[in-house]
């Protein structure tokens, strides 16, 4: 991971802190929201690491796009534990805001990306 790479950094420490609320989740005999969102926290970083070698300019959108989608149903699943009391407020707080962040460089990483590709 390069250090100048602010997406990808934040995409790890992301799945990180998803990887050890499920450790907790299933600790709590949780594992069916624990494993979807665990999968999709993963798969940002996956898919962003993916997009650098990306075959072409649209594939390298398209994986920043699923990436994106993954980030949006991180979001869901989080606001779910939340609203179910598997999580405390401010940690749906602290993981909705790095999610955010994270959805919001997405979002301009592909718009820049399609400016470019015209």
């Amino acid at each position: 991971m390069r250090d100048d790479d602010q997406l990808s950094i934040k995409s790890m420490n992301f799945a990180v802190a998803v990887i050890n609320l499920v450790k907790e989740l299933k600790l709590r005999r949780e594992t069916i929201i624990a494993n979807q969102i665990g999968r999709c926290a993963t798969s940002i970083g996956a898919n962003i690491r993916e997009a650098r070698y990306a075959h072409s300019k649209p594939d390298f959108i398209a994986k920043l796009q699923i990436a994106l989608k993954e980030a949006n149903e991180a979001s869901y699943w989080l606001e779910l534990l939340y609203r179910t009391d598997y999580i405390t407020e401010s940690v749906y707080k602290q993981l909705d805001a790095n999610c955010i962040s994270i959805r919001a460089m997405l979002v301009a990483s592909i718009n820049t990306a399609k400016k470019h590709s015209d």
